[in-house]
This record gives C-alpha cells, sequence and structure tokens, in this order.
C-alpha cells in the first residue's frame, strides 16, 4: 500500500459508512474498519483522520478557474461601500502595483453607491489619476473611471455585440457601467493579464496575438496557483465554465510536469454570434484532450445575463418596466445548437437566470430530444435563478441537471436579498433559487460555487444549503439536509461527468480521490459547517494538500 487513512468517519456515498481505507497506484484498495486496514497497511505512509470525516474529494461543478486564479491576487471590493469605501481600498492597492496600465479590481457590488447607479465620476474620485475599472462579484458587469474609458476607447461609446450595452449618460459619453462580455472586453483589454484570463468566457478563441513564452508562463503559474488554491479547499475535481485550448494547453502542460492539483473539465463556448460550424471545435477539443486529468466533452452556451442588472431573461416585464431583457441566443439558432451538439454526443451546458432563459433552455433540449432521440445526455442547466413552476417538472422528465450555487441565493448569507418589488414580482419568490422543490421534483441537482462569483471554499456554500439564514417570509425556506448537500459536491457531480463508476464514492477500485476534514461534519452545528476546512487533500493517490 502507498498510503492509508485511519480512524476517520468515513461518509462513502457507497452503502455503509467506514473508518478507514487503502490506497495504491492511485486507486482505492480497500474500505474497512481500522482493524481491517492495519492488517492490510504494510510500510504505507499512514494518515490518522483522529475521528474526523473522511469524503470523496470535493468536485466543483461549475467554476472559471482562470479567471478565479488570476483574481487571487486583483484587489477585492466585497464589502466596499461609497466613494470613500472605494477609495480607501483601492489607493493603497494602487501604490502597490506601479507598473499596471489599468487597475483591476473584482467583487464591486451593484450598490455600493446605494441606491443610485455607480457611475464613472463615481470612480474618477475614488482613483483620479491612473485608469481603474472595477467587475462585479456575477462578472457580468464591469465600471470603468474616465481614464479607463478614455484607454478603452468607450468613453463615447462603441458598437458592441447584442446582448452587452456600454451605457451612456445623458450628456452622449458613457456613464461607466459596462453590461455584459462584449462591453467590457476592451477595458480587459488593456489589464496587466490583456484580458486572457477571460478569453474563454468573452470570445471562447484562444489569445490573438499568440502568447509570448514570457506570457505563458505567467498564465502557467497563475493557474498553478489556482489549483493549488483549490486543493487546499478540499477539491480534487473543477469542471470548467468557459474555455478554449489555450487553457487546455495550460493545464495539460501543468499535468506533464506532474504539477496538477485537480482533474478539470473545460469545455467549448460556443456563443450566440458563432455560426453552428464553430462545433467542429468542440469535436477536436474532445479528441485532443482525454485523459483522467485533463478533458473536454462538453458544449457551454450564455442565455441570458443576471437578475441584478435586469439582462436575466424574464417571461414578464421587470417589476415597474416595460422590458423583459432578452435572450442572447435566438429560439432557432439554439434549438439547432442543441440538436447538434447533442447529435455529436457532447454534453451541453446552459447558463440560464430568467424563467424565459430556463424555459428556452428547456425547449431546446426538447428539441434535441425530438430530432435525435432520447439518449443518456446529462445536459445541464446552470443556476435556475428563477423558473416558472410549470417547467419544473420538464427538468427531470428530460433528463436534464439543474445545476445550482447556494450562495448565489441570499438565502446562503453571502448576498444580500433583493428589495421587494424591486427585481421580482411576488408571485416569482416562490420559485427563486428553488433547489429543494427542483429536488423534490425529482429532478437530479448538482452543487457549485461558480468561483470566482464566490469564493471557491467549499464549506460556506456547504453551510449556505444546510443552514442558511433567516429571510423575509416571502422567500420560501429551501434549506436541506447535510448528506445529500455533501452527496451534490462529490457523488453526484462525478455522476454529472460520467465518471459515476469511477469516482465520486470511496470503494476498492475507485480513484484515490478523497479529503480529510478538521472536524466531524456531522457532530457540529450547521451554522458552523462555513468554519470546516480540509485537513488533508489527495487527488489520484498523491497528496495535494496538508493543513
Amino acid at each position: 500500500m502507498d498510503l492509508v487513512i485511519l480512524n476517520g468517519r468515513v461518509i462513502t456515498f457507497d452503502g455503509p459508512d467506514a473508518q478507514a481505507l487503502a490506497i495504491k497506484d492511485g486507486i482505492i484498495t480497500a474500505v474497512g474498519t481500522t482493524a481491517e486496514i492495519k492488517e492490510i497497511a504494510g510500510t504505507a505512509k499512514v494518515i490518522d483522520a483522529q475521528g474526523k470525516t473522511v469524503l470523496p474529494g470535493f468536485i466543483d461543478s461549475h467554476v472559471h478557474l482562470f479567471q478565479g486564479a488570476a483574481e487571487l491576487d486583483y484587489l477585492n471590493l466585497y464589502g466596499a461601500e461609497g466613494v470613500d469605501g472605494i477609495a480607501a481600498a483601492v489607493r493603497p492597492y494602487a501604490a502597490s502595483r506601479p507598473n499596471d496600465p489599468l487597475l483591476f479590481a473584482s467583487a464591486i457590488d451593484y450598490h455600493a453607491m446605494g441606491d443610485r447607479p455607480i457611475t464613472r465620476q463615481d470612480l474618477d474620485a475614488a482613483m483620479p489619476d491612473r485608469a481603474f475599472a472595477a467587475m462585479a462579484s456575477d462578472h457580468h458587469t464591469v465600471w470603468a473611471n474616465t481614464k479607463a474609458l478614455e484607454m478603452a476607447g468607450l468613453l463615447h461609446g462603441a458598437v458592441v455585440d447584442e446582448g452587452s450595452e456600454v451605457v451612456m449618460a445623458a450628456d452622449g459619453t458613457a456613464a461607466g457601467e459596462l453590461r455584459e462580455p462584449g462591453a467590457y472586453k476592451a477595458v480587459l483589454d488593456c489589464t496587466a493579464l490583456g484580458g486572457r484570463e477571460m478569453l474563454g468566457l468573452m470570445t471562447g478563441a484562444d489569445p490573438v496575438p499568440a502568447v509570448t513564452a514570457k506570457e505563458r508562463a505567467t498564465d502557467k503559474a497563475i493557474m498553478a496557483k489556482g489549483l493549488a488554491h483549490c486543493a487546499s479547499h478540499g477539491i480534487t475535481g473543477l469542471h470548467n465554465m468557459d474555455g478554449n485550448v489555450y487553457q487546455l494547453e495550460l493545464l495539460a502542460a501543468l499535468e506533464a510536469d506532474g504539477d496538477l492539483q485537480c482533474r478539470t473539465e473545460v469545455p467549448m463556448h460556443l456563443k450566440h454570434t458563432d455560426s453552428l460550424e464553430r462545433l467542429a471545435e468542440a469535436a477536436e477539443m474532445r479528441a485532443a484532450y482525454n485523459s483522467d486529468m485533463v478533458w473536454s466533452a462538453r458544449v457551454k452556451m450564455f442565455m441570458d445575463g443576471v437578475i441584478d442588472s435586469r439582462t436575466a431573461f424574464m417571461l414578464q416585464p421587470y417589476p415597474n418596466t416595460d422590458s423583459a431583457s432578452a435572450p442572447l441566443f435566438s429560439d432557432e439558432h439554439f434549438k439547432q445548437a442543441c440538436i447538434r451538439a447533442d447529435k455529436m454526443g457532447l454534453q451541453i451546458a446552459v447558463h440560464a437566470i430568467g424563467d424565459a432563459a430556463v424555459r428556452q433552455t428547456l425547449d431546446g433540449y426538447e428539441a434535441a430530444q425530438k430530432a435525435n432521440g432520447v439518449r443518456d445526455s446529462r445536459h445541464r442547466i446552470e443556476h435556475i435563478e428563477t423558473i416558472h413552476p410549470d417547467d419544473i417538472p420538464r427538468i427531470a422528465a428530460l433528463g436534464a441537471v439543474a445545476s445550482i450555487q447556494p450562495l448565489h441565493s441570499p438565502r446562503g448569507g453571502f448576498f444580500p436579498p433583493y428589495e421587494k418589488g424591486f427585481l421580482l414580482h411576488d408571485a416569482q419568490y416562490e420559485n427563486a433559487f428553488a433547489w429543494k422543490k427542483i429536488r423534490d421534483s425529482g429532478a437530479k441537482m448538482i452543487f457549485s460555487t461558480d468561483w470566482p462569483v464566490v469564493p471557491v471554499d467549499v464549506m460556506p456554500t456547504i453551510q449556505g444549503a444546510v443552514a442558511g439564514v433567516d429571510l423575509p417570509d416571502h422567500w420560501p425556506d429551501q434549506r436541506q439536509g447535510l448528506r445529500e448537500t455533501l452527496a451534490s459536491y462529490t457523488r453526484d457531480n462525478a455522476w454529472v461527468e460520467f465518471n459515476e463508476s469511477r469516482k465520486g464514492r470511496l470503494r476498492a477500485g475507485m480513484m484515490a480521490d478523497v479529503v480529510v476534514m478538521d472536524t466531524d461534519l456531522e457532530a457540529i452545528e450547521p451554522d458552523q459547517l462555513g468554519k470546516a476546512r480540509a485537513a488533508v487533500t489527495i487527488c489520484a493517490g498523491r497528496i495535494t494538500y496538508t493543513a
């Protein structure tokens, strides 16, 4: 044996719990009592779990790895309020980065200025001397000061992709708000990384011009840092939600060096502005990258934006407006994309937040079934922050998967609740962030973070689903049990990637992806789960993190 874990509370997700397990050559060889595993341990390295929880390694099934890794070094404006609060954060940051052509921050709140929108003048006041821009946590909106807008060529507006917008002020200049990637890409192009960390989201294409050797080395180091950060939280697998060949190249290089800390899947990103012929790239990516550590077998699409900027596509106009937003894909374009991708045997994942976007996504999956026949496709719907009650049973009926991020919901305690009557109609709250109701309908459910929208730390998300926070009565209670929540982060995330026979459970013959926690998760209060941490992370039988 190479490694044994003893004296644990081992949740196997494969029948009875156990106390110990043994690992050799990256595979679990035995699971049983501590006495049984001691008998076969030989000279193996011993990890004493000391009565703490042992689980299959966490799989975060919705992340933006390159972005999240890069943002570990960005200024984080979470909690900064008003011009003074932003200035207090950005000015020391600016002093520490004198060579950045454009200062870039993350996690600025839509309501940082209270009841009015953030403007370029606000950011001018916070940082008057240098180009400065900040991205919302959801990564769908960027605000830029005047110098940044001038640098990006956006101060007097610009023609951008359908679904994106450079918001203009009454004086005919840009107000500072840039909605969706087609509007803010020009700002990211001016940052120290040249926006390379977000190309998989913004265009799905590789860097143009091609990166230099120095840039590639920089990006590889950033990815390695991000993967190590994930491993420190007990994560052994990632499903990336933006993609290009460049990211696959970086990950494959790390794998070749023996430095890849987490198994990672990268999709092909099909944009609404793309022809269906681009799907050939997905087949090429699948053929070229298919190891146990780095692979590609999925197409990602975006149907809409987000609720906070009213770019999520709704069935009825937002309260006190005449706009329901609009889908990024036309109905016919999307259906044809689904039919073709499904026929190619690819999995599909679609960002759909508004109730109309969810319905259009389900319509596309239904069209694929009618055209190609029913297969075990496990097509995914990402987010589902609002859904019409008529569409809830359709998820299970179509064999689709609800991919939910509990900390996106105000119930999770990370973001504040919406002001009643401002973004959602009263009737929509009943089915907003309705993960328990969707699960109870019989639909398959998986959990994730959407890092860097929220931190990739696993346990605060677990706490958000299990304990949550108290909200006004118009928010239904979606809290659920600990075991089913843990399963949605391990066993079920292995299932959704078609690897349920190889990982996600602790039994002999499975991949040795394991996390030992620093506490017995079932012995602590639910509202303390977020404080639990990984003590040891093991991926492919190799220790990737020790506290």
